[in-house]
């Protein structure tokens, strides 16, 4: 399916794209507009209205150094923008990956604009001891052929990087699959054809803001449900069990362990992936 014609959202010098496909309650996902619609089912969207939307270090034709301009704060009110402008009302808000942490930290801050919250693939926070507790975890699992076709990806890292600078974040994306994709050797490339990056952005949020973000803040006066979707062969991010000492932090939250997944339950098992999602919106 070819993508959607993407419009442009305008937040103070940044042209954040967005498309809205499908019909029923609205989700808006936050992260790749590109991205994410490429990824998400054309089913789901017989059920869900999505609003697919670009944060700032997706913006096109940006390169913004200015770190300020990339405060969580700051991106969580890009997408209030983005609701208002689309006059929408309540919202199901989607993060998947660190876009996770966008998606909690909107609800928190505007929980009258959320009835639901959804996240997926995520560890509690991108700190130093939860990345080492991930590479132990991939280092512990019976797979030498993933870990084999992994070290012959990552021997190609460092000269790509040299190569494309402004790639870097897609190529590490691309050449971490073995972490990321149930099938190891899976080519991504055609989902992040087109997407530009800001590497202002991505290593400020995600190597400074995720490493020390600590969740819990707030988190006791959120009283939306929220559903937490992992794969069960997710090497990308920490491992599920960093979870566990958060559960009781959380209203109401519900785990899904997709079994043939790994970073992207919703497209390596859609049929499960829908059906887990719309069955819990229906029930909260």
């Amino acid at each position: 399916m070819a993508d959607k014609i993407l419009q442009s959202y305008h937040a103070q010098g940044f042209d954040l794209q967005y498309s809205v496909e499908g019909d029923g309650p609205t989700a808006i996902v936050v992260g790749s507009a590109l991205y994410y619609a490429r990824t998400f089912s054309q089913e789901l969207r017989k059920s869900l209205k999505l609003v697919f939307m670009d944060h700032r270090g997706f913006a096109p034709g940006n390169n913004c150094e200015d770190l300020s301009q990339y405060g969580l704060d700051v991106l969580v009110d890009d997408i209030e923008g983005l609701r208002k402008h689309l006059g929408l009302g309540q919202v199901i808000i989607v993060g998947h990956s660190g876009h996770a942490f966008m998606a909690l930290e909107y609800a928190k801050k505007y929980p009258e604009n959320v009835s639901h919250v959804v996240m997926m693939n995520v560890a509690p926070d991108y700190s130093h001891e939860s990345h080492a507790a991930g590479e132990r975890y991939l280092q512990e699992s019976v797979s030498p052929e993933r870990k084999a076709y992994l070290g012959e990806q990552m021997g190609k890292l460092p000269q790509e990087m040299e190569r494309a600078p402004e790639k870097a974040f897609i190529t590490y994306c691309l050449l971490t699959g073995a972490k990321s994709w149930y099938d190891y050797t899976f080519d991504a490339a055609p989902l992040w054809d087109g997407i530009e990056t800001n590497m202002s952005m991505f290593n400020h949020v995600w190597g400074e803001i995720f490493r020390d973000i600590d969740i819990s803040v707030g988190l006791d006066t959120l009283d939306k449900p929220v559903f937490l979707a992992l794969g069960r062969y997710d090497f990308l991010v920490p491992p599920a069990y960093l979870w566990e000492p958060l559960r009781d932090h959380f209203h109401d939250l519900t785990v899904r362990v997709f079994e043939k997944s790994s970073h992207a339950p919703h497209y390596e098992e859609p049929q499960a992936f829908d059906r887990e999602l719309l069955g819990w919106l229906q029930e909260k």
